[in-house]
């Protein structure tokens, strides 16, 4: 399936921010087909050690199966040393994961990057989506990709894989295989 998606988003100089974001998705659910994100957070300089954060609260709304909206907060906090970032996240779900429930998920992961000249940037993120709650399980994901500004549009060559396999309980089926298979995905944004 290909995938379209975008976002829109406002920040103020004080540095809270709110946007939307929207895209096709393929779940086995056939009713799950779009995906609409709207989201609010702040972010800022923690005034020691160079720390900086982001907080946001995302909404994931499915406007054909709204029994799956559920929301999360994501809180991250970074650290630049030279050219390289590295940024700490942990991300709980305020409400029932995809509205089953009883399921609450906690992921956490962390996302190194380094830029080089030129406006080259390789980054990357290892994680682990903690899933809990009856016939729930957990999985390892992680990317690599190189961006490169390029013609005023920042061009994104990521690879995304996880330990997704026959075997899990809540994606093991061939269809949910396939929302978690490797793959490349190329990336096109552009700042106004």
């Amino acid at each position: 399936i290909t995938v379209y998606q975008g976002s829109l988003g406002w920040k103020h100089n004080s540095g809270w921010y709110t946007g939307l974001f929207g895209s096709n998705i393929k779940f086995e659910d056939p009713k799950l087909d779009i995906l609409i994100g709207p989201f609010v957070g702040k972010s800022g300089s923690l005034g020691f050690a160079d720390l900086t954060y982001d907080l946001l609260f995302w909404s994931y709304l499915y406007p054909g199966a709204t029994y799956s909206n559920y929301s999360e907060l994501w809180i991250r906090v970074a650290k630049k040393i030279g050219k390289a970032n590295f940024q700490f996240e942990i991300t709980p779900n305020v409400d029932d994961w995809f509205g089953v429930e009883g399921w609450r998920g906690i992921n956490y992961a962390i996302h190194p990057s380094y830029s080089f000249e030129k406006g080259l940037n390789i980054s990357g993120s290892l994680g682990y989506q903690d899933l809990q709650g009856a016939g729930a399980e957990g999985w390892t994901h992680w990317n690599l990709g190189v961006k490169k500004l390029l013609f005023g549009l920042t061009f994104d060559l990521r690879y995304h894989d996880s330990d997704v396999d026959s075997s899990h309980l809540v994606y093991g089926s061939p269809n949910g295989q396939k929302i978690f298979d490797e793959r490349f995905v190329i990336g096109v944004a552009k700042v106004f």
